[in-house]
């Protein structure tokens, strides 16, 4: 069974920093290309970055550029998004999400074939 296990979001004064992590099992983590995705309260989901499956090529939605730092160990099946100068427009669910094909489909917020449960990230003084 395919699990993502989201973890490391939390409350945050703006201008801190954060680091996600997405621990996966049940199926070969460095065969595929993992992606970001966030949902803000009463939006919809955006997505945030992709890596590769060797971690050599990141990519960014343009607003999330210079930020965000995608990043993944594969020994350790895990995925991590480092979130630094936090914004309230940050308040969102994060989740890492897995291609059926672990394909790196820039822009695309929707259509994974496995989902982590998420995790909270909230920016607040």
């Amino acid at each position: 069974e395919v699990q993502l296990v989201e973890s490391g979001g939390g409350l945050v004064q703006p201008g801190g920093s954060l680091r996600l992590s997405c621990v996966a099992s049940g199926f070969t983590f460095d065969d595929y290309a993992m992606t970001w995705v966030r949902q803000a309260p009463g939006k919809g989901l955006e997505w945030i970055s992709a890596i590769t499956w060797g971690g050599n090529t990141a990519y960014y939605a343009e607003s999330m550029k210079g930020r965000f730092t995608i990043s993944r160990d594969n020994a350790k099946k895990t995925l991590y998004l480092q979130i630094d100068s936090l914004k309230s427009e940050d308040t969102a669910v994060y989740y890492c999400a897995k291609d059926h094909w672990g394909l790196i489909r820039t822009g695309f917020p929707t259509g994974y074939d496995a989902w982590g449960q998420g995790t909270q990230v909230t920016v607040s003084s």
